[in-house]
């Protein structure tokens, strides 16, 4: 089963045309998105990972194919590096073992949300139109500054460089070819690190692949899914 896990600032709503095309599959909401109340204590990479552990065990899911997009990424490979018996192969979308975001970036999501995330979204896109901007943005501002905020700061605070070679599972680094935040290079250091680990870059699509060429997005991972379960 296929487990979607949403990037900073979004939400589950990201994963409408995956969750739509994969019969069985489901997107979680973090806490502090959607529905799902925010975290009591500090937000982190490894409280995402404890709170999405929580629900694979409450649903009682066995099996489950992680796909996370940008942070849902590092919170999917946080959870694999744990061995979670539950867990049997992991999706980085947009992602990496590492995620440095630009200083700039952070202060101007403080100084002046509204503005960061006009100019922060357009990039989330390799060909951005109004079509794809506005609900980005959209949701960004209804997540809202406080937690999309924490978010870019727990992606900051990750690095799980020098802990991927551990990783015991299956492992697809999916990316999009124009990706401005995880460039390619990311998937092709996950691929060179993780035993068996494949990279897969995706032609005209930028940071929200899934969104942005989505059928391309799903014929990736129903691939990956296929070889799996041959």
């Amino acid at each position: 089963m296929l487990v979607f896990i949403h990037g900073s600032g979004c939400t589950s709503s990201v994963f409408a045309a995956q969750t739509a095309a994969f019969p069985g599959s489901y997107a979680v909401d973090l806490p502090g998105h959607g529905a799902t109340p925010a975290l009591e204590s500090g937000v982190s990479i490894a409280a995402y990972a404890d709170a999405v552990e929580r629900d694979l065990e409450a649903r009682g899911i066995e099996g489950a194919i992680l796909c996370g997009s940008s942070l849902g990424g590092a919170v999917a490979l946080e959870i694999g590096l744990r061995a979670n018996p539950r867990v049997g192969a992991v999706v980085m979308l947009g992602s990496g073992a590492k995620l440095r975001v630009a200083p700039a970036l952070l202060e101007g999501l403080e100084r002046d949300f509204q503005a960061a995330v006009r100019d922060l979204v357009p990039m989330f896109f390799a060909n951005p139109s109004p079509a794809l901007i506005e609900p980005a943005a959209d949701e960004m501002y209804r997540v809202g500054q406080s937690q999309t905020l924490a978010d870019f700061r727990a992606c900051d605070a990750f690095d799980a460089t020098d802990r991927v070679a551990s990783l015991a599972l299956p492992l697809l680094a999916l990316t999009g070819e124009q990706d401005r935040l995880t460039p390619p290079k990311f998937a092709a250091f996950l691929a060179d690190r993780v035993p068996g680990a494949e990279a897969r870059i995706l032609p005209e699509a930028g940071h929200l692949a899934m969104v942005e060429r989505p059928d391309e997005t799903n014929a990736a991972l129903r691939a990956f899914v296929d070889r799996l379960t041959r």
